[in-house]
């Protein structure tokens, strides 16, 4: 493919540690590209990766697993891209697995991956770990990924019921993810309801856009402290980054346990003929700033301000002298008006209106500085079992389970993509 000096989307991104002073590990990339140079296909590639392993190099992990499949895509020709998918995040996979058996001190390391590739109006997915996909559309929102974790598989299979979730053994256990010892099968289903089958939601691949919609790619730093309505309900308001930043302040008020980062990819309204500068990735963190002039499209249009009149003062004088006497006489029958109206108007609103309830939002005046970015790669899942298998890689930490199960904001334990414990399930 072509490096696209435009893209057909709006991008914005961001990125932030979180709240326990931990390291970084999260880590993106957004390239655009066009498939032919005399076709002139646009496509928008978006990937959001999550370094495990903590001391272990997750940040390393994490950056490999974005170049890497940035490379592969990159280097296609489009034609195939639920198989160039498949092959960029394997290839990521066993580049990771291979530094890490040759350096001791990677040793252990791995990332999850979310991938969403844009070619015109359709999109296509690639999932690995518990990093997360949306579609917001018409004030609605929908989770496309599925998460790979011991949670999700059990309660597919019905081995355990919602109820059960919350303080799990098993809730932080991860069952796929970059690295990994086995070789890991990517996932390409894009589930539109959780009734269809994993052969029709891996069919729903080339899912076609609509104008306005909007694919939110986010790691399990937010999706963790921040449930699905509210990401909805905060991104239908306004600007792409402004309802970002929201989010990341929310997580952060609510604990902040692991790195945030979103990823955003906005289709044109309809009518639009506006095209955005392709964003640029830096050698080294892969943020920059949000070029301010691809934001207007989500911007109120402004009023011009009309030109000041050109009336010559002395032929304006005598006019105002002649008009002063009507305006001043208008101008006091109007005030008896109002003033009568009001009084009215008052005398109705006492009787009829609401109790006010305040809303008090609390400050972030502590939380670390907020980058802002723009920056401009599947095969079936294998079916869960009811006796899930506890893998036990040799890191730990952990991720929450079931996405449609609230958890737990107040004094939660520091969560990271990786399993807290290596004992087998319990027994519902």
């Amino acid at each position: 493919m072509i490096p696209a000096k435009r893209a057909h989307m709006f991008v914005a991104a961001i990125t932030h540690p979180g709240m326990r002073g931990k390291n970084n590990e999260d880590r993106y990339g957004v390239s655009a590209y066009i498939l032919d140079q005399e076709k002139q296909i646009p496509s928008v590639l978006a990937i959001v990766a999550d370094g495990i392993g903590g001391h272990r190099a997750g940040e390393v992990a994490a950056q490999m697993a974005v170049d890497m499949i940035s490379q592969v895509v990159a280097a296609s020709d489009g034609s195939e891209p639920v198989e160039t998918l498949k092959d960029a995040v394997i290839q990521a996979s066993e580049a990771i697995r291979s530094q890490a058996a040759s350096d001791p001190t990677k040793r252990g390391m791995g990332a999850t991956c979310i991938c969403a590739w844009v070619i015109d109006d359709r999109l296509y997915t690639a999932s690995v770990g518990d990093s997360r996909l949306y579609l917001l559309r018409n004030k609605a929102i929908r989770r496309l990924s599925i998460d790979h974790t011991w949670i999700q598989e059990a309660l597919e299979a019905g081995a355990i019921n919602p109820e059960q979730v919350k303080g799990h053994p098993n809730a932080h256990v991860i069952r796929r993810y970059l690295g990994s010892p086995q070789q890991v099968v990517p996932d390409i289903r894009l589930r539109l309801s959780t009734a269809e089958s994993d052969v029709d939601a891996e069919g729903n691949q080339g899912l076609r856009l609509l104008p306005d919609d909007i694919l939110f790619l986010c790691s399990d730093g937010l999706h963790d402290l921040v449930e699905d309505a509210e990401i909805q309900e905060v991104m239908s308001k306004g600007r792409l980054e402004e309802g970002m930043e929201t989010l990341v302040n929310m997580a952060n008020e609510r604990g902040g346990h692991d790195n945030i980062t979103i990823v955003s990819l906005q289709m044109p309204k309809v009518g639009s003929t506006q095209v955005f500068p392709a964003p640029t990735i830096t050698k080294t963190d892969r943020v920059v700033e949000v070029p301010q002039d691809i934001t207007q499209e989500l911007r109120p249009a402004v009023a011009a301000t009309p030109a000041a009149s050109t009336v010559p003062a002395a032929a304006s004088r005598s006019r105002a002298q002649a008009n002063r006497l009507y305006l001043v006489t208008c101008g006091l029958l109007a005030v008896l008006l109002v003033l009568t109206l009001s009084a009215l108007g008052y005398a109705g609103w006492i009787s009829t209106r609401p109790t006010a309830t305040m809303t008090v939002t609390a400050a972030s005046t502590t939380s670390p500085n907020v980058t802002l970015t723009s920056t401009l790669r599947v095969s079936p899942s294998p079916a869960a079992t009811r006796t899930p298998q506890v893998s036990t890689p040799t890191p730990t930490s952990g991720t929450p389970g079931s996405p449609f199960i609230p958890l737990p904001v107040n004094g939660a334990p520091t969560i990271t993509p990786w399993p807290t414990n290596t004992r087998p399930p319990t027994t519902p």
